[in-house]
């Protein structure tokens, strides 16, 4: 058998693809992944965090002003990064619809992030847990509470059980953390250039018994509101000065 990957090798799909409406008017000209936080557009430090842990390959998979996006990331040798580009189009194609655009520049394994969530926990662990496993996909899962949003995933006993953003039930006590590794079969069943959810899928392969679920103890930090954004720019600017000599 080849040997497994190690985290340089795997690449980082964030989708970056959303209209970004509750920021308006900030993002009428901008996208959301360019908005200025803690003094520098938030794309900088979602890269910047991934270099720090190890991934070297990113696939932006942009779509409302994603051109812009491009211009600003480039190559991703500022970042000491190989940076690749997916375009949703005339129209948006949804998580797993762009995705599923862009699977040609993913390999094997990937990653999936969001470009307007700040998650700062050890991916190396993570990978590590994955490819030990024999399934299709893993989920991050944080304990929430309805805390940062309302609940939508069951994690007893070191397992993920259920998972459901559409109907949920009270033994809810977790939230899909907003990091997953995924196994390229994953995209066979999406159809190409159609809209398409993660959540559908992620959905059926918890009840398959083909995603595992991995809890995180950091939270994370979504800057896709005023109040996350305000949250965003605290921690990172915490962050920044914990980490200065």
């Amino acid at each position: 058998m080849p040997n497994p990957p190690n985290i340089a090798a795997v690449p980082a799909a964030i989708l970056a693809g959303g209209l970004a409406t509750r920021l308006r008017p900030i993002t009428e000209k901008i996208p959301k992944a360019l908005v200025e936080v803690a003094g520098k557009p938030f794309i900088d430090h979602h890269l910047s965090l991934l270099r720090e842990n190890g991934i070297r390959q990113v696939v932006i998979c942009a779509g409302y002003k994603g051109e812009m996006l491009r211009d600003h990331v480039g190559n991703g040798s500022a970042f000491d990064l190989r940076v690749d580009y997916s375009f949703d189009g005339e129209k948006l194609l949804g998580t797993a619809g762009a995705l599923k655009r862009a699977a040609h520049l993913l390999g094997e394994v990937f990653w999936v992030t969001y470009g307007d969530s700040y998650m700062d926990i050890d991916y190396r662990t993570i990978l590590d847990f994955f490819l030990a496993r024999n399934v299709l996909g893993l989920m991050t899962v944080i304990e929430n509470g309805d805390r940062w949003d309302k609940s939508n995933a069951v994690f007893e006993h070191g397992r993920l059980v259920r998972y459901d953003k559409q109907i949920r039930s009270p033994e809810m006590k977790h939230i899909d953390y907003g990091v997953a590794l995924l196994r390229r079969a994953v995209l066979d069943g999406v159809p190409l250039d159609q809209p398409t959810d993660l959540a559908g899928i992620y959905t059926n392969l918890v009840e398959a018994g083909q995603m595992v679920g991995h809890e995180v103890f950091n939270r994370f930090y979504e800057m896709g509101s005023p109040q996350g954004l305000q949250e965003t720019r605290a921690y990172l600017l915490s962050r920044n000065r914990t980490s200065e000599p």
